[in-house]
């Protein structure tokens, strides 16, 4: 038997605080007031909040437009999909799935190049970190899960179970920047064979004791859990899809505005704008400005949460917005 070595904590990119039973959402959105301003430039326009979530970015959004004004709601998991269709609102259209199937969607809404404003709240929301039933968070005990979209086969358990050894070394490495991945993929492989990982208290123990140096006020099990969470979910890679996809569906002059909540993530969506900004031509081809054929431009800098946002949300603290223009 393995002796727990610390008690489990967790990180998300949380945003709002959920009212249950009546239908009622209290939001508390992350960088709410950033994403409107930098997102809403035609208040009659069509916008997309791809990413919904529980609904926090979208109240917001719908609050600043006008009647014929267009909100598309979509994300993966079906509660989050029930709890869109509670807006009752008759500009909103409600779709479930990745959002690399917007492309697809908005070709039969004749949308392509007519969208307004996307906004993209990466990474896994409060309900679903907070609910043990979807193995999310080491915060407490739950089925080892971890599918945004719940009707995919493939979970965190199934997967730990089947995969070698290398592989989730790599995984661990790759996606959650695990300096000791190996010493951790030995760990889960040898305790499996013992019994089955199934749970995330079981995985959080093992990764626990497998690990040598503790950081201080952050749990041993963080970079594992999000690492395997990406995997599952194919984050990463949907993400690139999406950002290419992005320039034909908005509009000249319309916005792309991305929140992300670790370095993977923001890397992916700072490489993207340097290469639309650049034109797709390398740094070192001598070509003068005026050549460059720059499809989208930065809008600012990068936007992180206020102390008074942190106080009042620790969970924004990790929050990077990041906003875009489709320039031709």
């Amino acid at each position: 038997m393995m002796k727990k070595r610390g008690s489990p904590g967790a990180s998300s990119k949380a945003s709002f605080v959920v009212g249950e039973g009546n239908g009622h959402f209290a939001h508390q959105p992350v960088l709410v007031n950033e994403v409107i301003d930098g997102l809403i430039v035609d208040k009659n326009g069509i916008y997309v909040d791809a990413t919904f979530g529980r609904g926090g970015h979208s109240q917001e959004i719908l609050k600043s437009l006008g009647e014929k004004g267009v909100l598309v709601c979509v994300d993966k998991d079906q509660e989050a999909i029930e709890i869109a269709h509670q807006l009752k609102d008759p500009r909103v259209i409600v779709r479930q799935g990745s959002f690399t199937k917007l492309l697809a969607w908005f070709g039969g809404l004749d949308y392509l190049g007519k969208v307004s404003g996307i906004l993209v709240d990466l990474g896994v929301s409060s309900p679903q970190l907070d609910d043990p039933q979807r193995g999310f968070s080491f915060m407490r005990d739950g089925p080892l899960d971890m599918r945004m979209d719940q009707s995919q086969l493939l979970t965190a358990a199934s997967w730990l179970q089947a995969a070698q050894e290398e592989e989730i070394s790599r995984v661990l490495k790759e996606y959650g920047e695990e300096k000791f991945s190996r010493r951790i993929a030995k760990n889960i492989v040898a305790e499996r064979k013992i019994q089955p990982i199934t749970t995330t208290g079981r995985l959080a123990e093992i990764v626990s004791v497998a690990h040598p140096r503790w950081e201080e006020h952050k749990h041993p099990a963080t970079r594992t859990f999000q690492a395997i969470r990406i995997l599952i979910n194919n984050e990463l890679t949907e993400l690139k899809e999406f950002l290419d996809q992005s320039l034909k569906m908005l509009k000249v002059g319309g916005r792309l505005a991305v929140i992300s909540f670790h370095s993977l993530e923001d890397r992916i969506v700072k490489n993207f704008i340097k290469e639309q900004q650049s034109g797709g031509i390398p740094k070192w081809v001598p070509v003068c400005d005026r050549e460059l054929s720059r499809c989208l431009g930065a809008v600012g800098r990068a936007i992180r949460a206020t102390e008074q946002e942190v106080a009042s949300n620790p969970r924004s603290r990790s929050a990077v917005l990041r906003i875009m223009e489709k320039l031709k």
